[in-house]
């Protein structure tokens, strides 16, 4: 083989890998953001809903601390939709941004006076619900904005 012959192979080889590379959008969140936002989401809900499983409460307030949960989580998406349909200009009534901000609000509202008045949990557990509640609404926003971001990047081009 020649020079020649080695520079066409090592050629074919490199635009071979760079078709094989998804071709990332401008505006487009990269791989690893997402893959982050996404484990942070899986990881909060999951170790909430785990430690929910074996705690040694009543199936009531079980089911008190998981609808609390899913209304956080449906909160937390709706409003980041509504902001940030409101700042590219997608009409969004008043009354729809109002309730979406009051909804987060209660949710969080209602998570920190069940921590605060459940007695048969210790403070160590209650952190844990608390922490695994903030990290699973922080990345539901996170992984809505990642969806949103990578739609908007793909319709442009």
């Amino acid at each position: 083989m020649n020079n020649h012959e080695n520079e066409d192979l090592f050629n074919k080889e490199r635009q071979n890998d760079l078709k094989m590379k998804v071709e990332k959008k401008d505006g487009e969140p990269s791989l690893a953001f997402k893959g982050a936002s996404l484990a942070a989401l899986l990881i909060g809900v999951l170790a909430y809903l785990l430690g929910l499983f074996n705690a040694g409460m009543e199936l009531n307030e079980k089911g008190y601390y998981f609808a609390i949960l899913i209304f956080g989580l449906y909160s937390s998406i709706s409003l980041q939709k509504a902001v940030r349909d409101k700042e590219e200009g997608i009409p969004v009534t008043n009354i729809y941004y109002g309730i979406s901000w009051l909804a987060l609000i209660i949710s969080i509202l209602l998570m920190a006076i069940g921590l605060y008045n459940a007695g048969s949990i210790v403070l160590s557990e209650k952190g844990f619900y608390g922490m695994a509640f903030v990290l699973s609404i922080f990345a539901a926003i996170t992984v809505q904005k990642n969806v949103r971001d990578t739609q908007r990047a793909r319709e442009i081009d």
